[in-house]
């Protein structure tokens, strides 16, 4: 997924609108397709998401030395 429109309140990042860029049938698969799409568009607010999850909730760690935060996914 791919977030187009977000805003961030209290550490939890609210994703308003999201694309599906792509779907896979493994984990691993998805994995591997977010980290080379993260390589080419490092811009890009990018997310893995199970299809199982009703809801989804991303919470913002931020770490010293690291200039992004660092986006956690939680059930």
């Amino acid at each position: 997924m791919e977030a187009i429109k977000a805003t961030s309140s209290n550490r939890v990042r609210q994703l308003e609108d999201m694309a599906v860029i792509q779907d896979y049938d493994k984990s691993e698969e998805a994995w591997s397709g977010y980290k080379e799409m993260h390589k080419l568009h490092p811009t890009r607010e990018l997310y893995v998401f199970h299809t199982s999850r009703s809801d989804v909730e991303v919470v913002e760690e931020f770490f010293s030395g690291v200039r992004q935060p660092l986006l956690i996914l939680m059930d």
